[in-house]
């Protein structure tokens, strides 16, 4: 296994360490409410850190296959992970109706995670290797 390939599985293991952390805290009517990327009660977030999981185990898993084909694959669902993290990062950091949140780690770790691996992939050198 490539240095490439052991540096994109533990950036996939940081991305989904990071949706299990706090990603924005809202203080409204006294109280504080901390959301994660699986634990949004009382908000429209929905949970989007289980997408964020399902497809970094799907990125981690094509990189411990040594086929010709996984690499070109990963290219794919590592992109969609870093648009998905960078959505999420918008979505959340957002101000609505005058009530700004404060980030948190979280948000920014997935996101480093996600450009990682997606870096790690384009370095791969099986990516574009014709035979």
């Amino acid at each position: 296994m490539s240095k490439t390939a052991i540096t994109g599985l533990v950036a996939v293991i940081i991305v989904i360490i990071g949706t299990f952390l706090p990603w924005v805290s809202i203080i409204t009517g006294g109280q504080e409410l901390v959301f994660t990327g699986l634990q949004t009660e009382g908000s429209s977030f929905g949970e989007p850190g289980k997408l964020s999981i399902f497809v970094a185990v799907l990125t981690g898993i094509l990189f411990l296959i040594p086929k010709d084909w996984s690499p070109k694959i990963n290219l794919f669902t590592s992109a969609f992970l870093v648009a998905w993290t960078f959505r999420n990062l918008l979505l959340y950091s957002r101000c609505e109706m005058g009530i700004c949140p404060e980030q948190k780690a979280g948000l920014y770790i997935c996101l480093a995670g996600a450009i990682t691996a997606f870096i790690c992939v384009l370095m791969h050198r099986r990516t574009f290797v014709k035979k």
